[in-house]
């Protein structure tokens, strides 16, 4: 995750000495000079939105309009740290803040009442499970219809407005509904901090009569704020580290394996810290692929049980002691609960947590100070990792294709490897491109940025398609690769269009195989074929001849490796969008074996009452 946010917060001046300073608690106190009730006419509730915004490190905001929030897009769109992208759609709009949140540390989102709002929540539930900050804002209704028992447009005919609401309650960490101008700063900056703080999305409703008006507790200019560094309970880090270091230096064989939560503890360096200094073998869990450097001498690959990477398992699940650091065990990343490890040989730390062996458990203590007091106390043991390269064996080389031979998908990403540099990005939608893009190896600057992004814990198809489009947003300097199956992207295909709007130059596989295919592995049926589409036509007609885009169908390695010498060279400064056609059985050995025993997990008969 990019590391600017909390630098800003920490370093923000206010550009007129006369508005006043952030306190060290983090509260702020204005300065006893500046006029108290000086009412400055664009001293607006929408200007000081967009300023926050502005602020915490957001330049581009997804929207799509309605009535209720127009007046608030003019003033966001008035301010000029801030550029609206429209979406074609909620739920894109609210992907797209995903993406653009993984690389940003920050995103934003604006949709209307009702319609837009629980349009959008799928993605907001999304991003609540991969911790990502996402500041969801919706215009709400007048203040003068709140109280009443009138019926709006918008809503399911009854005169509540909590609906909405009551909705976002549970995939957002703070709720405010802004109906009225006394506490509209309060509750703004409120939300604005609890998404910073918690890593997770907040809800903000703001009625639709309120962006314009001036009032006194706004200024011109917005008083910065900043959020107060957490700090762990001291005992309880030394008491943590102390245990932690003597189970793990009595192992004979520890192994480290990097998980998901590293990206919301902002632990990613003091990961890399540890594992210099102990000298275990470094595995990571699917889901944080990305987030530990790959080019590290002591990387063994992925720890995803029958699914990991070829040695990885072998060595994880017959160590006699593992270091999890910011774990998700859910079935997927168990592949069906089927791990082979124990819990009273494990060491759980997650962001502000510590569980040792099953047994004692250490709270208030952060992630990154445990990791890096941990550093200094363990000794060297590098056991595991020589039992490692006494096993390893280099990957096998998939048999080279016949000259016209139908492109196999093990071929394709051959070529996607090579691809891959400190300037590019990687989009994973979820399905096989889950199984084929991990096998990806991520060059040093690619991968260790968090260059590499997936949505393994929610798993939403079509998830892909709105992220690149945020993603992309955000790192303007990087080309980002999505690989999409041909089901996601019927679900969100429409803001291919935004990206041609927003001048993207992202390459594009659409892996075509007729289906779902991930569904197929784990439980077939005639739900699972869909309907085909000329995918590179389609895209063709959405360019509509404005824009930069390129297209191509490719159904053998000679049309793939000349599709692609044309996106990265001629095509280079274009949206390339590149439609491979492969057999509808075509899978990841990896998918055949997860999707047969995740299968089993949910096919478990009732336990006898």
């Amino acid at each position: 995750m990019d590391s600017t946010i909390g630098s800003q917060l920490q370093t923000c001046k206010p550009s007129n000495g006369m508005l006043g300073n952030p306190a060290q608690n983090g509260a702020t106190i204005l300065d006893s000079n500046a006029p108290p009730s000086v009412v400055v006419a664009d001293a607006t509730l929408g200007r000081h939105l967009a300023r926050r915004l502005v602020e915490i490190g957001v330049k581009d905001v997804f929207s799509v309009p309605g009535d209720f929030n127009l007046t608030l897009l003019d003033h966001l769109i008035a301010e000029p740290g801030l550029k609206n992208i429209g979406c074609c759609n909620e739920l894109n709009a609210g992907y797209a803040a995903d993406g653009y949140a993984r690389s940003r540390g920050v995103g934003a989102c604006v949709v209307t009442f009702t319609v837009g709002g629980l349009s959008i929540i799928n993605a907001i539930a999304g991003a609540y499970s991969e911790n990502l900050p996402v500041i969801c804002i919706v215009g709400g209704p007048n203040t003068n219809d709140y109280g009443t028992n009138r019926i709006l447009h918008h809503t399911i005919g009854l005169s509540d407005f909590s609906q909405e609401l009551r909705c976002f309650q549970t995939v957002t960490c703070y709720q405010a509904v802004v109906n009225n101008l006394e506490d509209a700063h309060e509750q703004i900056d409120r939300a604005i901090s609890t998404s910073l703080k918690e890593s997770k999305p907040v809800y903000i409703s703001i009625s639709c009569n309120l962006p314009a008006i001036p009032h006194p507790t706004f200024t011109r200019e917005p008083i910065p704020f900043s959020l107060s560094p957490r700090s762990s309970n001291k005992m309880g880090l030394e008491a943590a580290v102390e245990a932690a270091a003597t189970f793990l230096n009595k192992a004979v064989k520890p192994v480290i394996i990097g998980g998901p939560k590293l990206r919301v503890a902002k632990a990613c360096e003091a990961f890399v810290e540890l594992a210099d200094a102990c000298g275990y073998p470094i595995g990571v869990m699917p889901s944080a692929k990305g987030l530990v450097p790959e080019h590290h001498s002591r990387f063994i690959g992925t720890y995803w049980g029958a699914v990991s990477t070829s040695f990885c398992a072998e060595i994880v699940e017959s160590a006699d002691a593992y270091l999890f650091v910011g774990p998700i065990f859910n079935d997927y990343s168990s592949v069906g609960y089927s791990l082979l490890v124990k819990k009273e040989k494990a060491i759980v730390v997650q962001p502000d947590r510590v569980v040792i062996a099953n047994g004692p458990a250490f709270g208030c203590v952060l992630m990154k100070d445990f990791l890096q007091a941990l550093a200094k106390k363990v000794n060297r043991n590098p056991t595991a990792f020589e039992n490692y390269q006494r096993i390893f064996i280099p990957d096998g080389v998939p048999n080279k294709s016949e000259p016209k031979e139908p492109l196999r998908v093990n071929i394709m990403f051959q070529h996607v490897q090579k691809m891959l540099s400190s300037s590019t990005a990687v989009i994973a939608e979820t399905g096989d491109s889950w199984f084929n893009c991990q096998k990806l190896k991520l060059p040093e600057g690619c991968g260790w940025c968090c260059r590499y992004e997936f949505q393994m814990q929610y798993g939403s198809i079509g998830w892909s398609v709105g992220a690149t489009l945020g993603y992309a947003q955000s790192v303007p300097d990087k080309r980002v690769i999505s690989c999409i199956g041909d089901g996601s992207f019927q679900v969100t295909a429409q803001d291919v269009s935004t990206m041609l709007r927003c001048e993207q130059k992202s390459i594009i596989f659409l892996i075509n195989n007729g289906g779902y295919t991930i569904e197929v592995e784990i439980h077939d049926g005639p739900y699972n074929v869909i309907k085909n589409w000329d995918y590179t036509g389609l895209v063709e007609a959405i360019h509509n001849g404005e824009g930069n885009c390129w297209t191509k169908k490719v159904r053998n390695e000679e049309e793939l490796i000349e599709a692609i010498g044309t996106a990265t060279g001629e095509k280079k400064d274009c949206l390339c969008f590149i439609e491979v056609i492969v057999h509808k059985d075509d899978t990841s050995k990896e998918l055949l074996e997860w999707g047969s025993r995740v299968c089993a997990a949910n096919s478990r008969p009732p336990n006898p009452q």
